[in-house]
C-alpha cells in the first residue's frame, strides 16, 4: 500500500519540508510583445550576491549570501553567534532570445530580467544552377 501513495500526499508535518523551501526563488515568464520578462523573487539577497551568466543557449542566475551576528560579553565570550547562508542556482534555455539585448535589472527584492526574442527570419530561398 506504501507504494501506492505519491511521497508528497501525507497527512504528518514534516519539519525538513519548511527548510527545503528556504532557498526557493519563485520565478514568473511572461511573453510580452517581442520579448519574454523574467522575475525572480529573491529576498534576502543583494544585488552584489546575483550573477546572470550566458552559456551557449542557457541563461543562469546564481545568488549566494552569508551573514553572521556575534555577541560577546566584556570577556570575549560568546552569548549569542547565528550564521546563515542562502544559495540559488537555476538555468533556463535561451535559445531564440537575442543574447546581445538582455537587460536585468534588482529592485525590492526581485529580480527583472528582459530577453528579447530574436527576429523571425524566413528561410533564405536559393536557386541552383543546372549544369
Amino acid at each position: 500500500m506504501f507504494g501506492l501513495t505519491p511521497y508528497e500526499r501525507n497527512d504528518f508535518w514534516n519539519p525538513f519540508k519548511e527548510f527545503s523551501s528556504v532557498n526557493r526563488c519563485r520565478t514568473d515568464i511572461r511573453d510580452e510583445d517581442g520579448k519574454y520578462i523574467l522575475e525572480c523573487e529573491m529576498p534576502g539577497f543583494n544585488k552584489e550576491d546575483i550573477k546572470i551568466d550566458v552559456n551557449g543557449s542557457a541563461l543562469t542566475l546564481c545568488a549566494e549570501h552569508k551573514s553572521e551576528n556575534d555577541e560577546k560579553n566584556k570577556n570575549g565570550e560568546y552569548i549569542r553567534r547565528e550564521r546563515s547562508y542562502g544559495s540559488y542556482c537555476r538555468s533556463f534555455d535561451i535559445s531564440n532570445i537575442d543574447e546581445s539585448a538582455i537587460e536585468a535589472e534588482y529592485t525590492n527584492g526581485v529580480l527583472k530580467v528582459t530577453l528579447p526574442k530574436k527576429a523571425e527570419q524566413q528561410p533564405e530561398i536559393k536557386r541552383i544552377e543546372i549544369k
